[in-house]
């Protein structure tokens, strides 16, 4: 039998080539790089705005432990308290449940129970007994003071001979620390404002010591009555504010922050520390004082005794 005109059947395989190197594998695994990096952030974020207390809620939420029966948000995550930093907002429904307080400036520990049961008793006293205890408490660590400057002077080697240049009282004004010449030890170079190495060391001491209070200082010079010669319009009244002002700069250079400084003044001879003798070299001296903030209120004299 003779084959027609039948048409030729072609079968054609098409393989198709698999994927290569730069397939969209690489999509999947940078978009869990992605993921990662923005959970690593934001633990990050985490860490910064939360409280330790918040911190140990997460903590022990996440801790082994049993779940917390509470039906109420304090079994929750936080402890029912919330985030609440600067720039969070909070719910308009939901009290505020975590305060930040900052401590006065001026923030004292009592010492021992009494002081604690006085501290209770603060809101009852009358302003006058509020004054007077507020000035017992600042004379009370002006003496705290003195004492830590004079501790100081003998610990240092250098300057426990110089404890003869150094005054301390306590004055309607406030704790004064004056720094006085002697005849063989004199503070500042003869005539002039440059300080001696002896006063920087003593000044170190004394900016150590006006860094643990909060009050505000005053420093004057003070000079002798014998009359300065050498410069034409030049006297004892700006010898005496010189050496005021260098005492500040070198307080400045130890710490002290120029914005504790109250007034810086020079006075001549016009207050001697000797009124007899106002030519003595003891006259010759810097005057640093921890100005008052609450009232002075003089000791009462004692009482009589019973008989």
């Amino acid at each position: 039998m003779a084959r027609g005109n039948e048409g030729t059947i072609i079968i054609k395989k098409v393989v198709k080539a698999e994927a290569g190197a730069h397939g969209g594998a690489w999509k999947v695994a940078y978009a869990d790089f992605v993921t990662a990096m923005m959970a690593f952030f934001l633990l990050l974020w985490l860490l910064n705005v939360t409280t330790d207390e918040q911190k140990r809620g997460l903590a022990d939420y996440f801790a082994p432990t049993a779940a917390s029966k509470s039906t109420s948000g304090s079994g929750g995550i936080m402890g029912g308290t919330s985030m609440s930093t600067e720039g969070a907002r909070i719910g308009q429904s939901a009290p505020l449940s975590v305060t930040m307080e900052m401590a006065p400036p001026r923030q004292r520990k009592p010492a021992d129970e009494d002081e604690i049961e006085r501290e209770g008793e603060a809101g009852s006293l009358s302003e006058e007994e509020l004054l007077r205890e507020m000035a017992e408490r600042e004379q009370e660590e002006f003496e705290n003071a003195e004492e830590a400057l004079r501790q100081a002077m003998e610990d240092s080697p250098g300057l426990s001979d110089m404890a003869q240049n150094l005054i301390i009282d306590n004055t309607p004004e406030g704790l004064r620390i004056q720094l006085v010449d002697q005849e063989k030890a004199s503070m500042f170079a003869s005539g002039g404002s440059e300080l001696q190495a002896n006063l920087k060391l003593i000044l170190e001491k004394v900016a150590d010591i006006i860094h643990r209070m909060p009050n505000q200082v005053a420093i004057t010079g003070h000079t002798d009555s014998v009359p300065f010669r050498g410069k034409k319009d030049y006297s004892n009244w700006e010898l005496s504010a010189e050496r005021a002002n260098a005492s500040r700069r070198a307080l400045v250079e130890f710490g002290v922050p120029i914005s504790r400084i109250a007034t810086v003044s020079g006075k001549a001879d016009t207050e001697p520390l000797v009124a007899e003798d106002p030519t003595l070299p003891t006259n010759r001296r810097i005057s640093i004082v921890l100005l008052r903030e609450a009232a002075f209120i003089p000791a009462l004299p004692p009482a009589p005794a019973d008989n």
